[in-house]
């Protein structure tokens, strides 16, 4: 006789919940990856590289060199306990330095994700910067012309931003898949072009105001700029503005494109293996030019972020590296728009608090670099920070170097 069957349990809901919550981790800290590791890891490489940031600021001293002594030893560290504090509250300790944290982040997230999409698709996006610069340049030309109702005039800009950066974007992506010429390369060329091309045409009648002979622009209508998020508070110090809204915006939609669309799909496809891609049927020289071309389109969204949302003109440097902390922004988030979102916020909050650490110190904001730096290097090696802090982990963690795309 035999017994009966004994079905599987149903946790209804809750079950296709957490399956959903399985599978976003597992896209964010990579397949088989314990996530709670994933995630411990991070945190424990920003406190190392805190921590050797302030041994650098010590070690760097001079005053405690000329004259060594346990006092001037005393005053070093105590110089580095308060840099760090005013790191912190420079990001997080008020309204304000949140807004700051937030006006920084968003071109940062955009950039970020300029990058990631390029990794994941096996493509090496260094000319964010490039795409910043002529999506800025095209959300300018839209402000400085078109004057109408902020709710007409903010999406043109980004339309424009988009497009402007997009075309820069699609060079590099149809050289590829044209001429197989690499889009390191080409990127990197198109970065230098970017740069001179925004200095010629800053020095153009139709830029430049009136009177004025250095590379700037007029500024840009009042229409055309993104509200400002606290403007109700009436503070000039609340900086915040729509682009974080943008950016999220637009974190969301790749993420979507990317993991629940077929496009995603072909492009992931074509980042694991281009000739297996073609072979089951995708257009992977189509392909390489629509990821380069979505590239640019969110990096010149970006620069639109720097130039409607904080300038309201443009200057010659005002992309100001967001497009080459994007690559180590990318690396950080594992590609993927959760962790970009992250690591944008933790860059955004660097560059916040380094201009509160160079006010209330001696400490120059290049350390900001230095922190940066030390945050890629100690997520790069896991094994490093598990020996260090000596976290016992059931699986190992993915490296970065196993690909652009992981």
């Amino acid at each position: 006789m035999t017994e009966p069957q004994t079905p599987a349990p149903d946790n209804g809901p809750d079950s296709a919940s957490g399956s959903r919550w399985a599978a976003f981790m597992d896209d964010l800290t990579g397949v088989n990856v314990d996530w709670r590791s994933a995630l411990l890891v991070p945190v424990l490489a920003i406190t190392a590289a805190l921590a050797v940031s302030v041994i650098i600021i010590v070690v760097s001293d001079i005053e405690l060199w000329r004259e060594f002594s346990l006092s001037a030893l005393g005053d070093a560290i105590g110089q580095a306990g308060s840099a760090m504090w005013a790191l912190f509250t420079g990001s997080f300790g008020s309204l304000a330095a949140v807004s700051s944290t937030l006006a920084f982040s968003a071109p940062l997230i955009l950039a970020g994700l300029s990058v990631a999409i390029g990794f994941k698709a096996g493509l090496f996006n260094i000319g964010a910067e490039g795409q910043m610069l002529m999506g800025g340049m095209a959300a300018v030309a839209l402000g400085i012309t078109i004057d109408i109702p902020v709710f007409l005039n903010v999406p043109l800009a980004v339309i424009g931003a988009m497009v402007g950066g997009g075309i820069w974007g699609g060079i590099a992506g149809l050289l590829r898949a044209r001429t197989g010429a690499h889009e390191v390369i080409t990127t990197i060329m198109l970065n230098s072009i970017a740069g001179l091309a925004v200095i010629w045409m800053l020095s153009t009648d139709f830029f430049q105001p009136a009177g004025r002979q250095d590379p700037v622009s007029e500024d840009i209508a009042v229409s055309a700029r993104l509200p400002r998020l606290l403007g109700f508070l009436d503070r000039t110090d609340l900086r915040v503005h729509f682009g974080i809204i943008i950016a999220l915006i637009a974190a969301y939609a790749i993420y979507w494109l990317l993991y629940k669309s077929t496009i995603g799909f072909e492009f992931r496809a074509v980042g694991f293996n281009p000739d297996a891609a073609h072979y089951a049927g995708m257009k992977v020289t189509w392909l390489y030019v629509s990821v380069m071309a979505l590239a640019g389109g969110l990096a010149g969204i970006a620069g639109m972020t720097q130039i409607n949302g904080l300038l309201y003109r443009a200057s010659p440097g005002f992309a100001a590296g967001i497009g080459f902390d994007a690559i180590s922004l990318a690396l950080l988030g594992r590609s993927h728009p959760a962790g970009v979102v992250a690591a944008g916020f933790l860059f955004g909050a660097l560059r916040a608090g380094g201009l509160e650490m160079q006010v209330v110190t001696d400490v120059p904001i290049d350390l900001i670099g230095v922190i940066q730096a030390l945050v890629v290097v100690f997520i790069a090696a896991p094994a490093l920070i598990r020996a260090i802090f000596r976290v016992k982990t059931g699986e190992e963690i993915g490296q970065l170097t196993t690909g652009w795309g992981t």
